[in-house]
């Protein structure tokens, strides 16, 4: 099957790079919740050769993510399984690092709670989680582009949306994750680092 491929992939992925290679540097595996085309895990799998990097999906997904996974030959990139973020068994025992792009403005709310929901049960006690996209601060878009993605997002599925930091933060100290790092990102993108402490 052809690959399937995200523009936005290729442009993110050195500045997210830049940053998880120093927060998942003593890690030994990294979860990615929501692979989406499966550019990201190739990439940051090949980088970081230390690291066991697992992709998963929803269902539908998974074929066009395990083209990429196979096409790149890794040792430490597995084949994505299937993770619905509200299914009450994810497929692992624990999670000890955690990452995910582009996902939260996505999800539906009842699934973002879910996904906080299921961190909070299988993330170990010093998991470290990155959470890339773009956020709202005090009810207010951080650029007129941002504002007109949250729009053509709404029109497509008036579930979702650009989520509030604020609520995103609240969801997270409910699971006992503290936000280390809020770091701006390329094309008014944030990366969250959250922490168990």
């Amino acid at each position: 099957m052809n690959k399937p491929y995200s523009q936005a992939c290729e442009n993110n992925k050195d500045p997210i790079l830049h940053k998880i290679k120093d927060i998942f540097l003593e890690s030994n595996m990294v979860w990615e919740i929501g692979s989406g085309t499966g550019q990201h895990a190739c990439y940051f799998a090949q980088q970081l050769s230390y690291l066991q990097w697992q992709v998963t999906d929803r269902t539908e997904n998974l074929a066009g993510i395990n083209s990429w996974v196979e096409a790149s030959g890794l040792e430490n990139l597995s084949q994505s399984l299937a993770l619905n973020v509200c299914d009450e068994q994810w497929p692992c025992q624990e999670i000890e690092a955690l990452f995910s792009a582009n996902t939260l403005h996505i999800m539906s709310w009842p699934e973002v709670e879910c996904f906080f929901a299921g961190m909070g049960h299988y993330l170990t006690q010093d998991a470290r989680v990155c959470i890339y996209g773009p956020f709202n601060y005090n009810g207010t878009y951080t650029s007129p582009s941002n504002e007109s993605f949250d729009q053509w997002l709404k029109v497509r599925d008036p579930q979702s949306g650009i989520r509030d930091f604020e609520a995103v933060e609240k969801l997270a100290k409910l699971v006992g994750l503290t936000v280390k790092d809020d770091f701006a990102m390329p094309a008014n993108n944030r990366l969250l680092v959250l922490q168990r402490s």
